[in-house]
Formats: structure tokens, sequence, C-alpha cells
């Protein structure tokens, strides 16, 4: 392979980016802060408070401000897919990913902040779904170079500890926040609650993030190469993947897969609440309660389960995850059509979502986990901040999967159970299924990652 650009070197090291020295427990702990403190915006603003919040009839028909939001929702992931990468290969080529990480914290905090003045009117609208838009950007962005920086906390021997303990502190985090801001606030969310719980959230953000800026400092590589500016980075990028695919095509395959079965993932998450509601019959109030549950158990499993990564390696953990999640899958959409046809829903489908939902929740931070030790474990040294830009991205290549298939399954329901007072909306689960499957089946021809520091090809 050859590259004219003196600049742009794709060639893959056969060095491996994860530290060879264990990091100690503080360092560790700092680093996972990180995800404890920045998951108000996930849990609180973007699924239980705000965005739901932005969507009520106080800023217009819901139909309509719904479908801005999703289209500010698109449009934000549009700009993550373009810029992680390059922003991510940026901070590799500087050696300033902790800089880059502290400033994006901090914007990131600010704008948590910041949507405190989204009043509860239609002109507000506009700056509401800017601040959520801008903040998914900011957010994808430094996640990007936080899960890069798992190379200085975590070696081949223990990254996989190490993630599932980041990992699951995110979802314990994001649960902690919701009860703090409803022990503080009440439980009854009216719009001064809502915008109150926003400064919560920044502070919240800004105060257990510090530990990791104080613990992890920057490393500036050993050849600083000269800025490339915006065409350059591309071409670089389409330089390193070329590099990928001649040398380390195993990655590239993983990268695939993972962006696959990832969003079949956050297909769990995104319409368990609808299914409980909708079909199980689950009121608002247990459907919270579901939800805290349900993150807790995911975080606790996903710690346990970053011990069987280390043991067993995190392809088995996600084979694990995904089969178990199939066939829990299929289990749900059975017991559901089983029930409602024997019209024994209203006595028996609360506990059957309550023992089967659980038990999917059990698998799906591990399998999240696992993915991101899988791929620390592939990545060549130097090139954590783009690997991962690209894992961002290739995530957001597919992102309409789920949604997408959720809906058809539903139409087919609906199809078929035409004629009949049966509702169709669990025939939605289906669709996260086959996601899920197929995104298994790719997971199975992927390569094992080492378990020393070398890539595989």
């Amino acid at each position: 392979m050859t590259i004219n650009d003196p600049h742009i070197t794709p060639a893959i090291p056969t060095a491996g980016a994860l530290a060879s020295d264990k990091a100690s427990r503080s360092k560790v702990f700092a680093w996972a802060l990180w995800d404890w403190g920045t998951q108000p915006f996930a849990t609180v603003i973007t699924t239980f408070v705000f965005a739901v919040y932005l969507t009520s009839e106080a800023f217009g028909p819901n139909d309509v401000v719904t479908m801005k939001l999703a289209w500010t929702t698109g449009l934000a992931g549009l700009f993550i897919a373009l810029l992680a990468p390059v922003l991510g290969q940026g901070s590799d080529r500087t050696g300033k990913r902790m800089f880059h990480l502290r400033w994006q914290t901090w914007l990131l905090a600010l704008i948590c902040a910041a949507m405190y003045f989204v009043a509860p009117a239609p002109e507000y609208f506009l700056l509401g779904a800017v601040l959520l838009g801008v903040g998914n950007v900011v957010a994808e962005i430094a996640n990007v170079n936080y899960y890069a920086a798992i190379d200085q906390v975590s070696t081949p021997q223990n990254v996989g500890r190490v993630s599932g303990f980041g990992w699951g502190m995110g979802y314990l985090g994001g649960i902690t926040i919701l009860l703090v801001i409803i022990g503080v606030l009440g439980s009854g969310f009216g719009a001064d609650e809502v915008r109150k719980s926003m400064i919560m959230c920044g502070v919240w953000t800004l105060l257990f993030t510090i530990p990791i800026f104080v613990k992890l400092k920057d490393r500036k590589p050993e050849h600083q190469p000269p800025s490339l500016g915006i065409i350059g980075s591309y071409k670089a990028l389409f330089a390193s993947i070329r590099g990928l695919w001649h040398s380390a095509r195993n990655t590239l395959y993983f990268l695939a897969a993972a962006a696959l079965f990832r969003d079949g993932l956050a297909g769990v998450f995104a319409f368990g609440g609808v299914l409980a509601a909708g079909t199980f019959g689950f009121s608002f109030t247990e459907v919270v309660i579901f939800g805290v549950v349900a993150n807790v158990v995911a975080g606790l499993a996903t710690m346990g389960f970053g011990l069987v990564d280390d043991r067993l390696g995190p392809k088995q953990v996600i084979i694990i995850s995904l089969g178990s999640l199939v066939i829990l899958g299929l289990a749900i959409f059975f017991g559901a059509h089983y029930l409602i046809t024997n019209g024994l829903m209203d006595k028996h489908g609360t506990a059957m979502f309550w023992v089967l939902g659980l038990a999917l929740t059990v698998f799906v931070g591990p399998a999240q986990s696992a993915a991101r030790s899988f791929l620390a474990r592939l990545i060549p040294e130097g090139m954590s901040g783009e690997m991962f830009g690209l894992y961002a991205t290739t995530g957001r290549v597919v992102s309409f999967l789920s949604p997408l298939m959720f809906g058809l399954a539903i139409a087919i329901g609906m199809r078929v159970t035409a004629g009949t007072e049966e509702s169709a909306q669990y025939w939605g689960i289906l669709g996260v299924v086959v996601v899920l499957a197929v995104g298994f089946i790719l997971a199975i021809l992927v390569k094992s990652p080492p378990k020393g520091d070398r890539v595989v090809s």
C-alpha cells in the first residue's frame, strides 16, 4: 500500500494500545466516576425527564413537537457520525485527549444547566431542541475520548473488569441522580421541577468528573505530526481504514458486527418502557420503578460479567449475552401472545414482564461493556481515539434499524391479528430480536481478540 502524503501514516503497528502496567485503583475509580458523573444527560435528560417535558403539550401539538425533536436528534446523529473519528484522531495525534475531554465535559455540564431556561411555552421549544441536539453531539464526542482513555487505566489482563466497572458505574450513577432529584424536588414533576433538575444535573456532572482530570494526564506522542486540517484528517482516516483492511481486517469486521448488535441492545431499553405500559399494563409509576430496578440490575450484572470477560474473553461474554437476549425476547413475545389470546394478560402480564424484563437487563450491559473491551484489545498503539471514533460512527450509521424493525414487526402483527381485538404492539419485540439475532451471528464470525499486546489480522 502506497500513500503519497508523508503526513498520513496508515501503517498498523503490532503493539497494542493498552498499558503494560496495572493502573492504581484510584485511577481506575477516577476514570469510572466520569461515567457516573455524565450519566444524568442520558438518564435524566434524554430518557426520563427533559425529552418528555420538551414533547409535552406546553410546547405545541404532541405530534408536531415530537417530529421536530426527532429531526433535531437525527441531525445531531449525522454530526456525530461525521465528526467522531476525525476528532478522535486529532486527540491521538496531539496527545491532548484529557484536554479535549475536560472542555467537552464542562461544556456538557453547562448545556445541562442551561436547560433551566427552557420555559414551558412554544417559543422556547427551539432553544430546548438545540440544547438537546448540541448536548448529544458533545456527549458522544466526549465519550470517544473517555472510551479511548481506557488504555491509561487497563491492561490486556484486566480490561474486561475495568470496562465493566465503568459501565456499571454509569448505570448506577444515572439512577442515583434520578432518585436524588425525586428526593429533593418530589415525584410530582411540573415544569418548575424539571427546570430545577437540569441545574442539579449540570452540578452533578461538574462535581463527579473532577477526579478523572486530577488522576489522568495528557500523554504527548513520541513523534508529534503536524496538523492536517479537516481535509487532511479525512484523508488520514480513510488511509487508516485501508490500512486496517490490509493489516487488521478483524477490527473492521468487529466494528460492523458491534454496530448491529449495539443497536439491538439500545432497542431493548428504548422500547422496554413502551411495552411495559402499552402491552403489560404497567402504570407510569410502575414504569419508573421498573426502570430504577432494571438499571441497578444492569449495573451490578455488568460489573460481575467484567470478571468473566477477563477470564473467558469478551467475545464469549458477547455471545452469551446476545444468545440469552434472543431467547428471552422470544419468551416475552410468546408469553405475551399466550396471555393475550387466553385473556390472562390483566392477571399475569405485569408479573411476567417483571421476571423476563429484568432477566433481559442482566445481559444488556455486559454485552455493551464487552464490546468496548473487545475493541480496546484490538486497537494498535496511538489509534485509540480514532478507533473509538469509528466505533461511534458505525453505531450511528445503523441506529435506525431497531426503530424500523420494531415498527415493521408491529405492522406485520396488525395484519396477522386483523379482525380481532388483540393489540399488536407486543409484536415489536420480534423486530428487536431480529436485529439482535443477526448481530449474534456476525459476532460469532469475528475472531476473538488477543490476550497479549498484539493486533488480530
